[in-house]
């Protein structure tokens, strides 16, 4: 089995330890996406695609995280449960939803994926870089409204709403009405507040 392709979505400053996300293709022909290379207490490490483990209600049958202490759905309290722990004593609260089989797969994968992690953060210094990660996902480019550099300034957006705020009425700020042998003419009602309702 060869790493043909690796994608790496780095993570901006963020206060968290997940540093990127990746995805890897498999001898040109099978994508493994959502791999996270977070940082450790023993340095970095990645985290194999996983899903929340879950368990069910006993009152609605709705699904709720494993240490929810009520119900997602209709609000009950929840049994304590047992939790399962991994080999290290750890509670588990997730399963790999694709994951190595031996140790010598795992580290080819980990050397492979902080290899280019090295070389993606190499490329994010240099200008006008954008990450490959979503290209194959989207499939074409979209358009999500204008950049930063094509909004226009607060000046210009305060000069907009200004004018707007300080035009004529329109619509139904205008005076009423009415129709009468097919002409319009003024209403002869008092202007006064409420005239004419009953």
């Amino acid at each position: 089995m060869e790493i043909t392709e690796v994608r790496i979505k780095l993570m901006e400053d963020s206060g968290d330890r997940l540093r990127a996300f990746c995805s890897i293709t498999l001898d040109s022909a099978f994508v493994i996406r959502d791999l996270k290379i977070i940082e450790g207490p023993n340095g970095l490490f990645v985290a194999m695609p996983s899903r929340k483990l879950s368990a069910r209600c006993t009152n609605c049958g709705c699904k709720n995280h494993l240490r929810a202490a009520y119900c997602n759905h209709c609000g009950s309290e929840l049994d304590s449960l047992d939790l399962p722990h991994d080999d290290e004593g750890r509670t588990k609260l997730h399963a790999d939803v694709a994951h190595p089989i031996n140790s010598t797969c795992r580290e080819m994968i980990q050397s492979r994926l902080l290899e280019a992690l090295e070389e993606e953060q190499e490329r994010a210094m240099l200008p006008g870089y954008v990450s490959n990660y979503y290209e194959d996902d989207l499939g074409e480019d979209i358009d999500y409204g204008p950049s930063q550099s094509e909004k226009p300034s607060k000046k210009e957006t305060m000069t907009v709403a200004y004018s707007q705020a300080h035009r004529a009425p329109q619509g139904p700020h205008r005076s009423r009405v009415q129709e009468s042998s097919g002409s319009r003419k003024r209403s002869s009602a008092s202007d006064s507040f409420g005239a004419g309702i009953l």
